[in-house]
């Protein structure tokens, strides 16, 4: 059972508030080969990453198996507020969920 993490760092500057997301996943393409069983490693990428902002959907990212391991992946949103809960979801194509919330400080 491989094990995911996801971090959240929060930056306001103005209206703008700059969300950056790194997920701890294998991003497998199914195209690496083993070396040692000489079999093709399964596919296990992120497909789908969903920012909100006061509970309020606010961006969505379609990710795939070209994207790299650990991925990191930034938003911009308007008009978060201070003390707004932001909050990231992803789901891979093995069915594994993984989410973080921070509030804008």
């Amino acid at each position: 059972m491989a094990s995911f993490t996801t971090k959240i760092k929060v930056k306001q500057s103005g209206v703008k508030t700059l969300v950056l997301t790194l997920v701890k996943h294998p991003m497998e393409t199914g195209q690496r080969v083993d070396k040692k069983t000489k079999k093709k490693i399964p596919a296990h990428y992120i497909q789908k990453m969903t920012f909100a902002v006061g509970g309020k959907q606010v961006a969505e990212a379609n990710l795939g198996p070209a994207v790299s391991k650990d991925p990191l992946v930034g938003v911009q949103v308007k008009n978060a507020k201070k003390g707004d809960k932001v909050k990231v979801s992803w789901t891979d194509n093995k069915g594994n969920r993984g989410s973080a919330e921070k509030t804008v400080a």
